[in-house]
Parts: C-alpha cells; sequence; structure tokens
C-alpha cells in the first residue's frame, strides 16, 4: 500500500528551532537522479509550490513534490543528532541499497 511519507515530532521540532515557518520556509525533500547509488535526496529550504504534499506538524510544513513522491511512499523523515554531526534522515523502505553518505540510494 502507498502510504505517503511521515514526518517525526524530531524533525518537526527542529524545523521550529530553525525557525523555518517564522522565515517562510518549509522544509523540502525532493528525490534525483544521480549519486553514487543511482539516486540521491535534495534536502532543503524551499517555499511551497503548486502540486507539493504538505506535511504539516508543530507549526512547520515540509515538502515533496510530485515526481518525487512515488520514491518516498512509506518513508519516515526524521531528524537525527550524532557525535558526526546533526542532519534530516530518511527511513526509506523502497531503497534496495544506501551509500554511506546517507543521501545516495537505489531501489
Amino acid at each position: 500500500m502507498n502510504i505517503p511519507p511521515t514526518v517525526t515530532d524530531r524533525a518537526f521540532a527542529r524545523l521550529s528551532e530553525i525557525g523555518a515557518a517564522e522565515s517562510g520556509k518549509a522544509l523540502r525533500i525532493a528525490v534525483a537522479g544521480g549519486g553514487c547509488s543511482g539516486f540521491q535526496y535534495d534536502i532543503e529550504l524551499d517555499t511551497r509550490s503548486e502540486g507539493d504534499l504538505v506535511l504539516e506538524g508543530q507549526g512547520e510544513s515540509v515538502l515533496v513534490d510530485s515526481s518525487s513522491l512515488p520514491f518516498l511512499y512509506n518513508a519516515i523523515i526524521d531528524f537525527s543528532e550524532e557525535l558526526i554531526g546533526a542532519r534530516f534522515v530518511i527511513d526509506n523502505p523502497n531503497a534496495t541499497s544506501s551509500c554511506g553518505c546517507g543521501t545516495s540510494f537505489s531501489l
């Protein structure tokens, strides 16, 4: 079953900490060809475009464009803080393999 991606409370909290909504921005998650495994995630602060899926929580928004959505069905968007750094991460059950960089995957 194709379920739209979900966003964790931790990810929404981080967006709130950086003031994304206050600046008129939202977190955009997109999938593009490239990277060392065939596809890569493009994660940036952006404004809403027509046709975007908007996931909302804690006064913040995450955007997914219509061409990226099929690659992100059933995925979980989270925020991770580790010794090597902090970043938004995507747990994507559609990916058959991923690269150590955390932004590249294959289907």
